[in-house]
């Protein structure tokens, strides 16, 4: 009896793999649409998607009610899937969705600046960047002051999985944003966490800079930490070229999102005595300061853009 039971599973087995599922159970148009939209870009916007899902008629899919639920977590700076959705994030979502669409229809593209103070997932020209959590309201976020450069002796092709245990564990040892040797940007924890990073600020011999406005002053309770993956086994090994024109243009984009001048842009091993092997992050901090970037220095006009704030 046990073997003819046997047969039968494997009977079905072979019955299954001859016979494909049908039409019936393949991907719906709106998840087609979503998989052909996130193929493009490997973070793409839920405001985006429910737009995109809007525009293709797609109004009445089980897809894009999720998406519109997740549209509004997205701005309200919560990752897919966290926490109850209120009447007035909804409304919001409505809103930047409407704009969105207005968008991808032909309308002006944001400025760098609009794009700084938004919320959500915010599509930086020149970065490829994956919110692991989104961004809230930059009013609301902690109030950063200061950027540390970092370096960290992981391999090539492990800052995905180092951002990740950042987004689990917000505030153990690491930092908000993670870069991969191929420049993409991993944003790993909410605005109003504090990951454990630096030594105290511990450093007080004017080595590199003036130590006397940094000792024990840029901690981690008041300093964005942006971590460079990627020097091992040689240490010594600079960023790679993709990551140090990631730097450039993201680091210019933490100023303006949190008000930031260029002289507070500091190398890790400028604040803590480090590694004496290498001068840990220090090239990065010297290219950052040498753009001088002044924040506030632009104006934002017009109609507020999907996830802006004003």
């Amino acid at each position: 009896m046990l073997a003819g039971i046997r047969m039968s599973w494997i009977v079905a087995c072979v019955a299954l793999a001859t016979f494909p599922a049908t039409a019936a159970t393949a991907p719906s148009p709106a998840a087609q649409l979503i998989a052909s939209a996130n193929a493009e870009r490997p973070d793409v916007p839920r405001v985006e998607l429910a737009a995109r899902l809007m525009m293709a008629g797609l109004t009445t899919s089980p897809e894009l009610a999720a998406m519109r639920e997740n549209a509004a977590r997205e701005l309200a700076g919560r990752p897919d899937g966290v926490g109850g959705v209120s009447a007035a994030e909804l409304a919001a979502a409505d809103d930047a969705i409407a704009r969105e669409i207005a968008r991808l229809r032909g309308g002006a593209p944001p400025s760098f600046c609009a794009l700084a103070h938004a919320r959500g997932r915010p599509q930086i020209p020149g970065l490829r960047i994956v919110y692991l959590n989104p961004l809230g309201s930059a009013e609301a976020a902690h109030r950063w002051q200061n950027i540390i450069a970092h370096q960290t002796e992981g391999p090539a092709g492990a800052t995905k999985s180092l951002a990740l245990a950042q987004f689990a564990n917000p505030t153990k040892r690491g930092v908000m944003l993670w870069v991969e040797t191929d420049g993409t940007v991993y944003w790993a924890t909410a605005e109003s966490a504090i990951p454990t990073q630096g030594d105290g600020a511990n450093r007080n011999d004017n080595k590199y800079i003036d130590n006397g406005p940094t000792y024990h002053a840029v901690v981690k309770t008041n300093t964005v930490g942006v971590e460079f993956n990627g020097n091992h086994p040689d240490v010594a090994k600079p960023p790679s070229e993709a990551q140090t024109q990631a730097w450039l243009v993201l680091v210019r984009f933490l100023q303006e999102r949190y008000g930031i001048p260029s002289e507070r842009v500091y190398a890790h091993n400028w604040i803590d005595f480090k590694d004496k092997r290498y001068c840990e992050g220090c090239e990065l901090a010297t290219l950052a300061r040498k753009q001088a970037y002044v924040p506030g220095s632009c104006v934002i006009t017009g109609p507020p853009h999907s996830g802006e704030t004003r």
